[in-house]
């Protein structure tokens, strides 16, 4: 059959005739229109949302639409559906850790979603698996990394986690892993999913900044060799999520160096912070880690999903993920690339790197690092504020964006109380946490939107008797 170039224009819908080109056009513009109204009015809205799951459900579901309704009624409903939620995009967002998405990387996802792509293999997608090269070594080269360092991206940092840690094991393991109490919990989970036994993880008590005791770690490990026990992994952090401490890199690639044990650090919350000056002293060492992963969807302004994984040691990933069933046979790279199915545990993959591709190419790489220097002012001018005020302690200075304070006097249920009603009114969003027994309020300072009113306003709720 010859190519029809009417018929092709008349099903330009999947679901044909459902929508015409003409109808498809207008909606899609009036999609753009209420994301730029969105962003361009965050402001001044709500930073949570709450509404109960059962009502929500309620409006949301019913029977199975059998015959379908009108499209502008449905984008209503859903915009209305999206508005329940904690806004990470909100410049008053400072909870758990924001994602303030540039707009150049939403149109990244909306091309990547539009023309269904997807990175698979180099015979397949060769447009997409090209920008996922292209980005995976400008963030290679700009963190310091050495050519040839082995990559992909994945999800998010617990998968860029797993990935990272399967990996490693395939190179290193099996044996002990060494772990601190600031390591973030999807290490140890990561670590029970790929089968590592409970007494082969240590998770050792951090030093007095928080961050990974090295005498510690040298008498577990000494411990534990004495004991005849095989040795493995080091798991460091560049930015813990509690209060965005940096691990001594330096010092850990060296001990593990020396120990023969492997290196892995999570950068997922922290690691873009070492393409600024100041980021990049404090991560030194960094470069040195045998295996390092990012969340590109925090600190590179992306929208969900993104992560990002990086291997000293080239080939690994294909050597630990690769599968070639006579199914994918005429789909498999010949060349020395390796397709980014066989890199990670993902077969079927977004092209997750287009958004950030266009992120580098429209803005470059000297805005993105002044946003970011942008917010560690943010983060250090909360702590000046806290510093100076009668109603605070601050519990540790501003780190990575993050900075932990408590309200004199308060307990925990204090705290909870005061953060939930922060919330409820709409007007910010904060976290609570515990640190060595402690209840503490904590700031995350990752968005270059947000103003130093905002903080101030956000502090000065916080302090207020009665929240109002």
């Amino acid at each position: 059959m010859e190519y029809d170039e009417a018929r092709e224009f008349d099903q330009a819908d999947t679901l044909s005739p459902s929508l015409t080109p003409e109808q498809m056009r207008r909606l899609g513009y009036r999609v753009v229109d209420l994301v730029v109204d969105h962003l361009a009015g965050r402001a001044g809205n709500p930073a949570a949302d709450w509404a109960p799951a059962d009502d929500l459900i309620a409006e949301l579901g019913g029977p199975v639409p059998r015959g379908g309704s009108d499209a502008d009624a449905a984008l209503d409903q859903m915009v209305k559906a999206l508005a329940y939620k904690q806004h990470l995009d909100h410049p008053r967002y400072f909870a758990r850790v924001p994602g303030p998405s540039s707009y150049a990387a939403i149109l990244g996802d909306w091309l990547a979603t539009g023309f269904n792509a997807t990175a698979t293999s180099w015979a397949t997608a060769p447009g997409p698996s090209a920008v996922e090269y292209v980005v995976l070594d400008w963030l290679r080269s700009l963190l310091g990394l050495p050519e040839g360092t082995d990559s992909v991206m994945v999800s998010g940092g617990a998968t860029a986690n797993l990935t990272a840690l399967a990996a490693a094991r395939g190179v290193a393991g099996p044996g002990v892993a060494y772990l601190s109490d600031q390591t973030h919990s999807v290490l140890p989970r990561g670590l029970r999913l790929l089968g590592v036994p409970d007494e082969d993880v240590r998770i050792l008590p951090s030093d007095e900044d928080l961050r990974f005791d090295l005498a510690a770690l040298a008498t577990a490990v000494a411990a534990d060799r004495a004991a005849g026990r095989r040795l493995w992994l080091v798991a460091a952090t560049a930015g813990t999520t509690n209060t965005g401490a940096i691990d001594p890199l330096d010092e850990l690639a060296d001990f593990c160096a020396a120990q023969g044990l492997w290196l892995h650090v999570d950068g997922a919350y922290g690691g873009p912070v070492a393409l600024t000056d100041e980021g990049r002293a404090a991560m030194s060492g960094l470069a040195r880690a045998d295996s390092l992963v990012l969340d590109p969807h925090k600190w590179l302004f992306q929208p969900v999903e993104a992560g990002c994984v990086f291997i000293r040691r080239p080939g690994t990933l294909l050597e630990t993920f690769s599968v070639d069933p006579e199914y994918l046979s005429d789909v498999t790279a010949r060349s020395g690339l390796g397709d980014y199915r066989n890199r990670s545990p993902e077969m079927t993959r977004r092209a997750r790197a287009v958004k950030l591709w266009l992120t580098f190419t429209i803005y470059g790489a000297d805005r993105i690092r002044a946003a970011i220097s942008t917010c560690l002012d943010l983060a250090r001018h909360a702590e000046a504020r806290l510093r100076e005020s009668e109603h605070w302690d601050l519990v540790t200075p501003a780190q990575c964006g993050i900075v932990t304070f408590a309200l004199r006097g308060a307990d925990a249920a204090e705290h909870q109380a005061r953060a939930a009603a922060l919330a409820a009114d709409g007007r910010a969003a904060v976290t609570t946490t515990t640190l060595r027994g402690r209840s503490v309020l904590r700031l995350c300072l990752i968005n270059p939107l947000t103003t130093f009113e905002d903080v101030d306003s956000t502090l000065r709720a916080l302090a207020a008797p009665t929240n109002a």
